[in-house]
Formats: structure tokens, C-alpha cells, sequence
């Protein structure tokens, strides 16, 4: 355990943190991606203005929740974004704002940790039950103020609430080091600020009034707080004691600790006015400083070594202010602060309106109602659906320069693992149509609609009842041998002169597979040369279906679009994307049944970039398992957008070194170039460049073949 904390995320932050990231974002930039704000999205499908980039929201969410997850050690707790109600934690989940430009990222994480470490360590139904747990005789001191029962629970509530944190804070920081830095961010953007740093100093709210002791309490661990400003707060220090604030284990103890300080405080507060019914003559009580404003009388002496000597209060310009406290050595809970120089700070009437607004910031946080900006209707489905599809951002390309100047180029893939009707009806996703088979049947009944996965499924069953000798093993028995074991029938030769009485048990049986079929979808690839590669894709599936011991992947790559035709100028923009539509390791067949026909062929060739994005999820040869790579395709790769130039020989080469990668896991790669004569005239060279010598080409009348050719290969041993 002693080895977990001191492991600082924030020292390898600083250390590989990418230069060009938003410098406000110190401690997110570590493990967010870059670009994480851009405005684009998959889902822009009409251009009013830029659209929040819900995949890089949703990456945000999990990456949150991660965090989350790994201070409290409860993956239980769920972080989710605000859609509509109240934007506090409710006990059980983590609420996060969904405004991706904050340039105060961090304060979110650390707002985010803060939220989840209190539902791992507070105690909410205590809290609750908060009126049941107070001892009468509180409520009573409390009215002899001229506060209601209502009142004091309020106030005792608050003060929970700030020890609590304190409580709290100190845990996280003692088990979990490094995440110290999203904690401060979180402070400084919704707690401390200039003002109330020159307020500590100032004579406001050192009349010995609620208003006073609440403020002068909240600023405790303030650098600034001057422990002489009221009566009794340096006993509320001592009494909450933050240098040993580890003492408090439970939310009770922050709650007795509590129940002192709302004693120290009702003490020095003036006994409230009695006020006598006319009609009924009940006596009630109201506080004695209702009315007052926060300005000090100074020269009354409130508070421990007031002097009545010091000079008239001074307004100090924010330049005089940085001054002092250049000047000024304070240290919090000293005895000695800047009200004991020869000279008093005074507010003006503008820094006291900050003042006020700092004060209900404060006080917001303190009620953990922070304003969370919250995702629409429409943002919060989209955001489900890109939550279930197990959306998200691959960085590829880090390594290809841009031809003219060398610069690096990476760029993003969109990664899609999950093929869902949901994700096809949200109708975001270009190679998906909401109809079956549209593209070549347009507004045929889908209830009777046939096409290539009816024709595959009966290709396929014919090429598995062939595969299905794969799953059997055979077992040969060599007998009367010199060495092996025992064969117990022979054991009475021995007295016969016999040695020769061992046997030995070879199985032969055939090693597990898996094949990773990477279809290319663009738009070239309609039509005919669709509906038979999807036939021969679909036939491979279902024969794999049948046998238990081949694992069958399959993957669609393309182009993803966010904007539309009507999109202003400059706001779309073009990523490539993987669609894993098939895992026969989870899914089961019925998916390709029902959810193939609504895949159709769309956008340009981003080859390369999408196999880079799907190296880890190839399953390399062992000694146990072969494993295969199917390839289809149609054409030169070729792409473009903002980030990066993929054409002609970048393009080539690339896609190249990934197949490389591929093979050197000790995979099978066979690739399929589907074309008529014109085609293979003039990419024979390249595409064999790309894909090796063994890389064949077919015209569109021979790719149900290769379903064949890969059940030959099932078979070999």
C-alpha cells in the first residue's frame, strides 16, 4: 500500500504532457486526449452553430469516471452528466458539467473527485436524520439567539458541511497524493478568490455577529484569516484543529466537532430580543443583530487584543493590496495578522458587491450546488447511444510527416465496438441505413426482404458442415512399445520374458483459430462488389458459427462525416471510422442476421489509419491458436481532412508498415482486391506493394470463392 502513494500521476504529466495542450489544463492534459474540446461532432446533422463532440464527451465521462474510481476505490459510483433536476450528488452518483471549453478544466476532475470521495466517506443518511441527531439543549441555546429549530439545523448543517470537507480532503490527500493538484484547481475557481483574500484582512465581518463567524470560519484554512478579528475564533480553530484534522474517522466525528464550534459561536453572540404577543403573550426571540451589515466598528474593540489606538480603516487599491502581502509575512492561525498594524483596510463599495458574490459562490459550494451546465434531450440520447456502442477517439499516425514541410500529421479514428439497431436507428453512422438493403432495394417490405445474409446463411451452412470435422480430435493407440505407460492388458506377459509392454496415446486434433475479416466500405465498393463480398463475409460467419473452436471477427472501415450539406463553411469535418460489427467470441449469430442488411458501402479508403487503429485488437498466433487476417478491398487508399494529407505514397506506405505489424504477430494476412480488368491493369504493383506478393485479385463474380478458400484453410493442419 505504502508504494500506491507515491505514485504522482502529476510528475508524469509534466514530464510527456504535450506542449501545444491548454496550458489551464495542467493536471487533465496528462490523460486527456488532445483536441478533447473541438466542436465537431459525428452527430452534427444540421449546422446552426458548432456542436459539442459527444464521442470526446463521452471519453471524458469514462475517463472521469476512471479517476473516480480509482480514489475511492468504489466502481459502483457512476459519473454522469447533468440532464435535467438539481446538479448536486444524490449520495450515489457523480454529476459532472457537459461544457467541454471551460478553461479551468481541472477544477471539473477535481470537483468530480471531490463529489465521489463524499459518497464513499459520508455518511448521508446521518445527515438526513440531522434534526433527530442534535441534543435538545442546542436547539434551545440557539432560540435564546433568536434562531428557530429550522435556523439551527441550517446552521450546523453548514458547519458539517465545511469540516466534513476538511475531513475528507485530508483522506484523499494522505491516500492519493497526487491527485492534489485536481483539488486545488477545483478551490481556486469555486472557493478562494483576490477579494476574499483582502476581505480577511479588512475590517468586514468582525462584528461578532452570525454573518461574521460563518464567513471568518469558511476562510479558516485561508493564509490570510486572522485569528484576533473575532471572540472565540481562535477556539474554533483549536477546537477543529486542521492540523489534526485525521483525528475525525467518521462523519459523526465531523458532527460532534460541530456541535462545539455551533457552541463557541452561539456564546459570543448577543441574546436574541424578546418579543411578546399582544394577543397571546408567547414570548419568542429574534437575533439581536438582525439588521446589521458586515462593516466593523472599529473603534468598539471587537474581538481578542482589538486596540483602540489604530488609525482611521484605509481603502486599498488592488496594487496596494499585492503590496501588503508581498510585504506581509501572515501565516494562518498566527497570532499577529495585518489587524494588528498601525493601520485598518476598508473595502470600497465595489470590492464589497465582489465581496458579496464571492460569499454565495462560497456558500454554493459549501450546499455542493454548483452550476453544471446540463446535456439536452437529444445530447443526453445521442450520448447513450455513443455510450453503448462503445464509441471513442484512436490516435493514428503519429508518425507520418506532412510532405511539404515534415510536420507531423497524426489524426484520429473513429472506433466504434459495438454494432447496436439502436446505433442504426439513431441514424448517425454513414455506412448504416435505417432500411434494410436500401442502397440496392429501395422501400421494399423489410419483412420480406432477402438479400446477401439470406444468401450467405446458406452458403455458410453448407461450408460448415464441412468445417464441422474441425471440432472432432482422433485418438491412436501405439501398443508394445520399449517405453510410455503401462498397458495393464500386457502386465501378465511379464512373467513371460516380455519387456515389451508399454503403450503410448497420440490425439490428434486441430489447433484453435481466429480470423479477423477487415471489410473495406467505401463508397467504390457498391453495387455488385458489395452484395458478393457481404454474401461470402456473412457465409464465413455462419460456418464459423457451427464449429467450436474458430473465433471470426469482422470489421468495416470507412469515412465518418459530422455536419451536412448545409453546414456552414470550415465546420465539417471527416475522421476515418471502425465499425466491429461482429464478435463471435460475445455476439451471437442472430446479430448478423438481424443487423447486417442495414450496412451499406460509403465514404473513401483510409486503409492504413484504420488498421493501425485495430493492431490490438488482433489476436497474434501462439502455439495454440492460429490466427488469420482477411482483407478486402477495392482500391487505393486515399484520404483527407484538417489533420492530415493520406494519399499516393504516404498513404501506400503506411498502410504497409501496418500490414507489416500485422504479420509480425504471425498472422496470415490474405487480401483480396476486388476489380474488374481495368483495375487490376493499374494496381497490380501497388497493391501488392501494400498487402505482399501473396495479395490476390478477384473480379466480382469470383469473391464468394474465397469463402471456400478460407474453409481449405480451417482445414489444414
Amino acid at each position: 500500500m505504502s508504494e500506491t502513494k507515491k505514485f504522482n500521476p502529476m510528475a508524469l504529466r509534466e514530464k510527456y504532457s504535450v506542449g501545444s495542450l491548454n496550458k489551464t489544463n495542467n493536471f487533465s492534459s496528462f490523460w486527456l486526449d488532445e483536441g478533447w474540446d473541438n466542436t465537431g461532432s459525428v452527430f452534427d446533422d444540421e449546422d446552426v452553430k458548432p456542436k459539442t463532440d459527444l464521442i470526446a464527451l463521452s471519453s471524458y465521462r469514462r475517463a472521469v469516471g476512471n479517476f473516480v474510481g480509482i480514489v475511492t476505490g468504489d466502481p459502483d459510483i457512476k459519473v454522469t452528466f447533468t440532464a435535467h433536476g438539481d446538479s448536486f450528488t444524490d449520495g450515489k452518483n457523480v454529476t459532472i458539467s457537459s461544457k467541454l471549453d471551460d478553461k479551468l478544466f481541472d477544477s471539473t476532475v477535481g470537483l468530480a473527485l471531490h463529489e465521489g470521495s463524499h459518497i464513499k466517506l459520508s455518511d448521508f443518511d446521518f445527515l438526513k436524520n440531522l434534526e433527530n441527531s442534535i441534543p435538545e439543549e442546542y436547539f434551545l441555546l440557539g432560540e435564546k439567539k433568536g434562531y428557530s429549530k429550522n435556523k439551527v439545523m441550517e446552521i450546523v448543517k453548514n458547519i458539517i458541511n465545511y469540516v466534513e470537507d476538511r475531513r475528507i480532503d485530508n483522506y484523499i490527500f494522505t491516500t492519493s497524493p497526487g491527485y492534489k493538484g485536481y483539488y486545488h484547481s477545483m478551490y481556486d475557481k469555486y472557493f478562494y478568490s483576490k477579494i476574499l483574500d483582502k476581505a480577511l484582512i479588512s475590517n468586514e465581518y468582525t462584528n461578532e455577529n452570525l454573518d461574521s463567524y460563518m464567513f471568518r470560519l469558511i476562510n479558516l484554512a485561508n493564509k490570510n484569516t486572522n485569528l484576533n478579528s473575532l471572540n472565540g475564533l481562535r477556539d474554533i480553530w483549536n477546537e477543529i484543529g486542521l492540523k489534526n484534522i485525521s483525528r475525525l474517522n467518521s462523519t459523526e466525528d465531523a458532527f460532534i466537532v460541530s456541535l462545539e464550534v455551533y457552541s463557541i459561536i452561539m456564546n459570543n453572540l448577543k441574546d436574541g430580543i424578546e418579543n411578546v404577543d399582544p394577543d397571546t403573550g408567547e414570548v419568542s426571540y429574534s437575533p439581536a443583530d438582525e439588521g446589521d451589515d458586515s462593516d466593523s466598528q472599529s473603534a468598539s474593540g471587537n474581538g481578542e487584543g482589538s486596540d483602540g489606538d489604530k488609525k482611521s480603516p484605509k481603502e486599498l487599491t488592488d496594487e496596494e493590496f499585492k503590496e501588503m502581502l508581498d510585504n506581509s509575512e501572515m501565516d494562518s492561525g498566527s497570532s499577529s495578522s495585518s489587524s494588528d498594524k498601525s493601520e485598518e483596510v476598508t473595502l470600497t463599495d465595489n470590492q464589497k458587491k465582489q465581496l458579496e458574490n464571492a460569499i454565495k459562490k462560497q456558500n454554493k459550494f459549501m450546499d455542493g450546488e454548483i452550476s453544471k451546465k446540463k446535456v439536452t434531450k437529444k445530447e443526453k440520447r445521442d450520448l447513450d447511444t455513443v455510450e453503448s456502442s462503445g464509441m471513442s477517439y484512436v490516435e493514428v499516425a503519429k508518425g507520418i510527416e506532412d510532405r511539404y514541410y515534415g510536420k507531423k500529421t497524426p489524426t484520429k479514428v473513429v472506433m466504434v465496438k459495438k454494432l447496436s439497431k439502436e446505433l442504426i436507428d439513431s441514424d448517425t453512422i454513414n455506412m448504416l441505413s435505417t432500411s434494410k438493403y436500401s442502397r440496392y432495394y429501395y422501400n421494399r417490405d423489410e419483412e420480406n426482404d432477402e438479400g446477401y445474409v439470406e444468401d450467405g446463411i446458406r452458403l455458410g451452412t453448407i461450408l460448415g458442415r464441412k468445417l464441422q470435422v474441425r471440432g472432432e480430435s482422433r485418438e491412436t493407440k501405439w501398443t508394445r512399445l520399449d517405453s510410455g505407460r503401462i498397458d495393464k492388458r500386457l502386465v501378465a506377459e511379464l512373467g513371460f520374458g516380455n519387456e515389451r509392454v508399454f503403450q503410448n496415446t497420440f490425439v490428434e486434433s486441430y489447433s484453435d483459430a481466429f480470423l479477423h475479416i477487415s471489410v473495406d466500405a467505401s463508397g467504390s465498393m457498391g453495387g455488385s462488389k458489395w452484395t458478393n463480398t457481404m454474401t461470402s463475409v456473412v457465409a464465413l460467419c455462419k460456418a464459423v458459427d457451427m464449429i467450436s473452436n474458430v473465433d471470426v471477427v469482422v470489421s468495416f472501415r470507412s469515412t465518418q462525416t459530422s455536419g451536412s450539406r448545409y453546414a456552414r463553411r470550415g465546420s465539417i469535418t471527416e475522421y476515418p471510422i471502425v465499425l466491429i460489427a461482429y464478435d463471435s467470441r460475445i455476439d451471437n449469430f442472430r446479430k448478423v442476421r438481424s443487423l447486417f442488411p442495414y450496412l451499406r458501402a460509403s465514404g473513401t479508403t483510409p486503409e492504413g489509419l484504420c488498421f493501425e487503429a485495430i493492431l490490438s485488437d488482433i489476436v497474434p498466433t501462439s502455439k495454440d491458436k492460429d490466427s488469420y487476417f482477411l482483407n478486402f478491398s477495392d482500391g487505393m487508399p486515399m484520404f483527407g481532412n484538417n489533420d492530415i494529407d493520406y494519399h499516393h505514397d504516404t498513404a501506400i506506405n503506411h498502410t504497409r508498415k501496418m500490414v507489416d505489424e500485422i504479420r509480425y504477430m504471425g498472422v496470415n494476412v490474405m487480401s483480396y482486391f476486388i476489380g474488374d480488368s481495368y483495375d487490376r491493369s493499374r494496381a497490380t504493383d501497388t497493391f501488392k506493394r501494400m498487402y505482399g506478393s501473396d495479395a490476390e485479385f478477384i473480379d466480382v463474380t469470383s469473391v464468394l470463392s474465397v469463402a471456400k478458400t478460407m474453409n481449405k484453410k480451417f482445414l489444414e493442419k
